[in-house]
């Protein structure tokens, strides 16, 4: 049976922790399995996401960005992991530009250095329209009433790069994210499956949120929900253009100009050790 050994850098991004693969410099292809043993934190590294750094086949990106969950499922976006991205591959000096641009499954991205301390990433313009989230729908609305088991919750539909279905909360310390977190990220209105938001709004430019993430369950983070929950809450004209939003892990900076402008997000990338692990 031939075995294959991966150099890897563990990273975190206000507590919703990757590991990292230079897969510029190493020959690797993950399947499935082995993402899910990867991420495994009894028998493999642990992570919420394996980031893969690989060559852009286009000229005009410097990276391939891919994102593989914990369940193994490979997924089009992942914002917190965009600013572990930017920092690892500056760190391991595969680039030295402080801006560059990336491809993923749900599109390109811009990714920027605001400081040593700081990343902000460009996260692309949201998509509202029900059959490009994908979501269920006759037509696009501002809300929609989604039934889960003999109740309904009311959520806002977009995506940024991946699905997001987003809920106001009157307390996101008592919302009923493990209830009905899994209920909404495998509801049969969301074909690909759906990351769940919990939004409660503090005033015009600071939310609270919490996440039950698609493929992994609630995390400390999760950058592409702190920008669909500030999109949402902006298309209701409940917030500002710019929203601090706090998550378990930490504050991010979302920035959104209105429809057809992208939304931009600030935020800290940490290494936390760098090993090698081999598989089978």
């Amino acid at each position: 049976m031939s075995t294959m050994t991966i150099k890897f850098t563990k990273m975190h991004a206000l507590g919703n922790d990757f590991m990292v693969v230079d897969a510029v410099r190493q020959l690797i292809a993950l399947t499935p399995d082995q993402a899910r043993h990867l991420a495994d934190r009894r028998r493999g590294v642990g992570c919420d996401q394996i980031l893969v750094v690989e060559p852009a086949d286009e000229p005009e990106f410097d990276f391939r960005y891919r994102i593989y969950n914990a369940d193994g499922g490979e997924v089009e976006q992942c914002g917190n992991g965009a600013r572990c991205f930017a920092r690892f591959v500056r760190d391991q000096g595969l680039t030295d530009k402080t801006a560059i641009s990336v491809v993923t499954n749900g599109g390109p991205m811009h990714l920027n250095f605001e400081s040593e301390e700081s990343v902000n990433v460009d996260m692309g313009i949201p998509e509202f329209e029900p059959d490009k989230i994908p979501f269920e729908a006759p037509a696009r609305a501002p809300t929609y009433v989604l039934a889960l088991n003999g109740t309904t919750v009311r959520i806002g539909a977009l995506a940024i790069g991946n699905p997001h279905a987003v809920q106001e909360t009157d307390d996101v310390a008592r919302a009923p994210v493990a209830e009905q977190g899994p209920l909404i990220e495998s509801h049969p209105r969301f074909p690909r499956r759906v990351n769940a938001g919990f939004m409660q709004i503090v005033d015009r430019g600071r939310i609270e949120l919490r996440v039950y993430e698609r493929g992994v369950g609630e995390t400390p983070a999760c950058g592409s929900g702190a920008c669909a929950a500030t999109v949402a809450g902006i298309q209701l004209g409940k917030l500002d253009n710019r929203v601090q939003v706090r998550v378990q892990g930490g504050l991010l900076f979302v920035t959104w100009q209105g429809e057809g402008h992208p939304v931009w997000m600030a935020g800290p990338a940490n290494t936390v050790f760098e090993g090698r692990i081999t598989l089978e």
